[in-house]
């Protein structure tokens, strides 16, 4: 890879995490049970909590593939710590998918009567599919490597 394509990559990495993070600051103020809540009650509900820390797992991700890019600009991507920022991001979105899916089941099995949770489940099912890609992508790389490193 050029150095071009490695810093756009690595800069639309930095605007995806930029974006995500923003979205999940404000996106619990227009969540429907937050229309009679003050800050403090909405930033502390269990779902949001729960949501925050699972995020952990997607920044680290993030992270990991902003090195591995740093990494393949450098030419190092057989390197052994190029092959543990692939490891990481593997085990992070399978991670992430884990907790999606009882995130999901939660919802599906705890929600009022009056709301309906297919909007949520169906966001669930996808971003559980795409995690899971996300995973298998990073398998696949990572056996590249370590069989082009040998």
């Amino acid at each position: 890879m050029n150095k071009t394509t490695t810093t756009l990559l690595q800069a639309l990495i930095v605007l995806v995490g930029l974006l995500t993070l923003f979205f999940m600051i404000r996106m619990p103020l227009y969540e429907g049970r937050a229309a009679n809540l003050d800050l403090v009650s909405i930033y502390t509900d269990g779902l949001i909590l729960y949501v925050y820390a699972s995020s952990i797992l997607f920044f680290i991700g993030l992270y990991k593939a902003f090195r591995l890019l740093g990494y393949f600009r450098e030419n190092k991507q057989y390197t052994a710590p190029a092959v543990k920022a692939v490891k990481t991001i593997k085990y992070c979105a399978l991670l992430l998918s884990v907790l999606i899916v009882l995130a999901g089941i939660y919802i599906r099995f705890n929600h009022s009567p009056e709301d309906d949770p297919a909007g949520f489940i169906a966001l669930c099912i996808f971003t559980t599919f795409l995690s899971l890609l996300v995973a298998w992508v990073a398998r696949r790389l990572q056996r590249k490597l370590e069989k082009s490193g040998r």
